[in-house]
Parts: structure tokens; C-alpha cells; sequence
């Protein structure tokens, strides 16, 4: 049998990385089953990979777009297609080619997963050193932007001084947690 795996970390990933891309690619593979999951890579447990890697049988053949997609670091990456050749089972990476049980075959693996865990680690310190020099900047707010803006949660907190919290909460769908907070901050 056939199989195939795709993983996205986010719903809005793009540039070869897509579901709709990785699974195109792995049809025109042959794949008989492709198993599809969306996870980040840095999650410890991806319930229908380890469900789909139990399942392989002696003949059967796993197909991944990326080395990326397959596994979160060089440990296990190893760990996993060293578990796969035990069970005798193909593992072909389609931007890399054909992995095979022997040195050479391990060494090449071990090398591919320790650059993709190389990537990985550059883009997150990118990440966090971005997110550093934006923090530097006027106006930066760290997270989602707020539900409301200044203005209206004054106009509920004025309003408190005539309505309880629950009336404040129906009238302006402002959350009465929220009102908390922001008659606390007030205080302070």
C-alpha cells in the first residue's frame, strides 16, 4: 500500500507548503491513502501521523513532500524513519528522493533533517528578533489588536455609574470580565 502524509501548521500556509499543493503532489505519486493533518511542527503528538505510522505493514511505502512535513527534528526524524525500515517500509521524500536502510542512506537522512532543524531554528530566532526591533517602535501592541477600542470601553465604565455590571453587559456586549479589569485599571 501507498501512503501518503501532509501537514500544515496553519490553515493559511502557502508556497508549496499547502494541503491542497502537498496532497496534488502526493496523488500524482500514486498514493492510494493520504493522510491529512493540520499541526504545527512544534507539537509533540500529531494523533493521525502516529496513527498512520502504527498502521504501516513490511512493503508498504509512506510518501512526504518535505522532510519539513515529516518530522520536527533531527532526533526524531530518525527515530521515525529508523522505525519505518525496521517494519520494512519505503520511505520517499519527494524533494529528496528514495530513503534507504544502509550508511549512506542514514547518513544523507540524519544530514537532510539536521538543515531542515537548522531552517527551523533560523526562522524562529528571526521571528523573535522581529518581533524584538518592533517592540522598540511607537504604537506596538504585542498580540491580537483589542476588541475595543478606548472610546467605547470608557462610555461602559460612565455607564456603571448607573447600571450594574450585568445591565452595562447587555447594553454594550462588553463582557463583565472585561468591565472588572477595566474599572480596576481605572483605580490604580
Amino acid at each position: 500500500m501507498i501512503y501518503g502524509y501532509a501537514r500544515v501548521s496553519t490553515k493559511k500556509q502557502v508556497n508549496g507548503n499547502s494541503l491542497e499543493e502537498q496532497v496534488n503532489l502526493l496523488k500524482q505519486e500514486g498514493c492510494e491513502t493520504i493522510i491529512q493533518e493540520q499541526y504545527t511542527g512544534s507539537t509533540t503528538g500529531r494523533p493521525k501521523f502516529d496513527e498512520m505510522i502504527n498502521k504501516l505493514q513490511s512493503g508498504d511505502k509512506l510518501i512526504v513532500t518535505k522532510l519539513d512535513r515529516f518530522a520536527r527534528n533531527v532526533t526524531e526524524g530518525i527515530e521515525v524513519v529508523r522505525k519505518l525500515f525496521v517494519k520494512d517500509v519505503k520511505v520517499h521524500v519527494l524533494n529528496v528522493g528514495l530513503l534507504e536502510n544502509t550508511a549512506m542512506g542514514n547518513f544523507f537522512l540524519t544530514t537532510l533533517l539536521a538543515v531542515a532543524e537548522l531552517e527551523r531554528n533560523m526562522i524562529i530566532e528571526r521571528t523573535q528578533a522581529g518581533k524584538e526591533i518592533a517592540r522598540t517602535k511607537n504604537g506596538f501592541r504585542d498580540g491580537r489588536p483589542p476588541k475595543y477600542t478606548q472610546h467605547q470601553l470608557n462610555h461602559a465604565i460612565e455607564l456603571l455609574k448607573h447600571h450594574s455590571y450585568n445591565e452595562v453587559e447587555r447594553m454594550t456586549k462588553i463582557s463583565k470580565s472585561t468591565l472588572i479589569r477595566c474599572k480596576q485599571k481605572q483605580a490604580k
